[in-house]
C-alpha cells in the first residue's frame, strides 16, 4: 500500500507542470501635480509640492488613470517645483506644484496567471 502510495506521488510529482512567473506590462507616464491649496511663503509652498506623502499618492493617480489594474512600479523623476504668486492681496505668497513627474507603471499581463477571460 505504502509503495503505491509513493508511486502515485512520484508520478504526480513528475507531471505536475511549475507554474510560470507572472508577466507585466510596463508603461513609463509624465505628469503634473496639482497646485498646493492656500498660499503660502515660497520656501513652505515647496516644501509642500515636495513632500514624499504627495509624490507617492500622484504617482498613485497617475498610473490609477491608465485603468484597472495599474500600479506604480518606481518613481523615475520627482520633477522640479514650479511657483506661481497668488494674487495681489497676498503679496510674496505663492502656490507650488511638481513638473514633468515620471512614473513607471506595471500591470499584470492578462493570460499569464492562468486567467483567461472568457473561460471557465
Amino acid at each position: 500500500m505504502r509503495l503505491n502510495l509513493l508511486g502515485l506521488l512520484a508520478v504526480l510529482a513528475f507531471f505536475s507542470g511549475t507554474t510560470s512567473a507572472t508577466e507585466y506590462i510596463y508603461r513609463d507616464l509624465m505628469a503634473n501635480t496639482r497646485p498646493s491649496p492656500g498660499c503660502a511663503v515660497e520656501s513652505e509652498a515647496v516644501a509642500t509640492a515636495s513632500k514624499p506623502y504627495n509624490i507617492k499618492s500622484y504617482s498613485k493617480k497617475f498610473c490609477q488613470t491608465q485603468g484597472y489594474g495599474w500600479h506604480v512600479e518606481a518613481i523615475k523623476d520627482k520633477g522640479k517645483v514650479v511657483c506661481a504668486p497668488c494674487s495681489d492681496t497676498d503679496s510674496g505668497k505663492k502656490q507650488c506644484h511638481l513638473e514633468d513627474v515620471v512614473v513607471a507603471c506595471k500591470l499584470i499581463k492578462p493570460g499569464s496567471v492562468g486567467m483567461l477571460p472568457g473561460k471557465g
